[in-house]
């Protein structure tokens, strides 16, 4: 879902459908603008307005007064795109596949009621996944209203990452899979520097949310041409990414040294090698003018390893015990 999302942004389609559910009205998208009234970016413009109006109201409620007044006075955010039907498919896929995960989902939390009575800690995680789901539904909703306002993009990704911990820490809790418990003699000075791990890597996302933002700005002024002049503008924000990726290759080459003195874990060096490569994709981003289907590989890979790392701290901090269903 998180590659598709990518390859969504990568090329531009996040407005391919201008509704949410449905896709310009209907299940089935069209694939002509003949299927459109001829007036089709005035109808889903006024739509938006509404529905941004009914989030500014939530988002005063909150005490956001200053975000609700932003979105109500951006008329950007208004602006309906031409229709494009490649943008539309890929919109429209990206839709079937987060419903698809949400059965899945809906799936998981069902068959968790059996465990109520030996681990309900299973059940109230599968729960707050399923929560998590619907809740990501409606911010998607969000994003689509408010013409992918970059914040909005940004809280859409986290709590992606979010729903990536709870279901791996089900599967691990649930399945011999994913091994089990690693007994490490200096438990806290290993948690210690895989908290530091974890910490670089969620600030380096942040940064690339920025950088994101950046090009997406740069890009949609130069009416997505030009590729080669989206990083050069970027700024400070991009040499920052770019250089705080070194403090995290020697922050897990570190997690690699403690382990090893120890024992071995595949998921360290796969970590460690996750790491590498999405470094690797990183730097082809860089020095080859963004090429569109490295985007979504990069941010793939990042939230790879962040789920690795989830899955180490899991498995050092012991938290597997014994299952029964009956």
């Amino acid at each position: 879902m998180i590659l598709v999302g990518g390859i969504v942004r990568s090329t531009g389609s996040g407005m391919g459908c201008p509704d949410w559910p449905k896709c310009f009205g209907n299940w089935v998208p069209p694939t002509d603008v003949s299927e459109l009234p001829e007036n089709y970016k005035e109808i889903y413009s006024q739509k938006r307005e509404k529905k941004n109006e009914r989030f500014a109201k939530y988002l005063s409620t909150l005490g956001f007064e200053k975000t609700a007044n932003r979105i109500l006075k951006d008329e950007s955010i208004l602006e309906e795109a031409d229709f494009n039907k490649t943008k539309t498919w890929i919109e429209y896929f990206n839709r079937l596949l987060g419903v698809l995960i949400g059965l899945f989902i809906l799936g998981t939390f069902i068959l968790s009621i059996r465990f109520l009575k030996t681990d309900r800690t299973i059940f109230f995680v599968a729960l707050a996944t399923l929560l998590m789901v619907i809740f990501q539904g409606w911010i998607g909703s969000i994003v689509v209203s408010t013409n992918l306002v970059p914040w909005m993009v940004t809280v859409h990704m986290f709590l992606a990452l979010v729903i990536v911990a709870l279901l791996i820490f089900l599967v691990y809790k649930t399945s011999a899979g994913l091994g089990g418990n690693l007994k490490l003699t200096n438990q806290k000075l290993f948690l210690g520097v895989l908290t530091l791990c974890a910490i670089t890597l969620l600030v380096q996302i942040v940064l690339g949310t920025q950088v994101r933002e950046g090009i997406d700005r740069i890009a949609a002024s130069l009416n997505y041409e030009g590729r080669h002049l989206w990083i050069e503008r970027v700024g400070e924000v991009f040499i920052i990414h770019r250089s705080f990726s070194w403090a995290i290759l020697i922050l897990h080459i570190l997690l690699l040294f403690i382990i090893g003195r120890q024992g071995r874990s595949i998921v360290t060096v796969f970590l460690l090698a996750v790491i590498v490569v999405t470094i690797i994709s990183g730097a082809v981003m860089g020095y080859l003018a963004i090429p569109a289907a490295i985007q979504p590989v990069h941010l793939l890979l990042g939230t790879l390893a962040f789920g690795l790392q989830f899955l180490l701290f899991l498995q050092v901090s012991n938290v597997k015990g014994k299952l029964t269903t009956s």
